[in-house]
């Protein structure tokens, strides 16, 4: 089993974007890196993989993305 780096974001406002957030977190260096790795299938939703650029995540979503696992707050 691979080892996760989990990590509370807090989102101004009712949601943040998806390929924001990839951007925020530093998982993606561009808005354009942030669509690849969104189109690629490698972003998770709650589980469930998201393949929606601009999906609205919320207040409890949890995101996985590789090694790295972001619950939004």
């Amino acid at each position: 089993m691979g080892r996760y780096k989990v990590e509370a974001f807090k989102i101004d406002g009712d949601y943040i974007e998806l390929v924001q957030l990839l951007k925020a977190t530093g998982v993606a260096q561009t808005g354009g890196h942030a669509k690849m790795i969104v189109a690629g299938g490698d972003v998770f939703r709650n589980g469930e993989v998201e393949l929606r650029k601009r999906a609205k995540l919320i207040v409890g979503d949890r995101i996985e993305v590789g090694d790295n696992v972001f619950n939004l707050e």
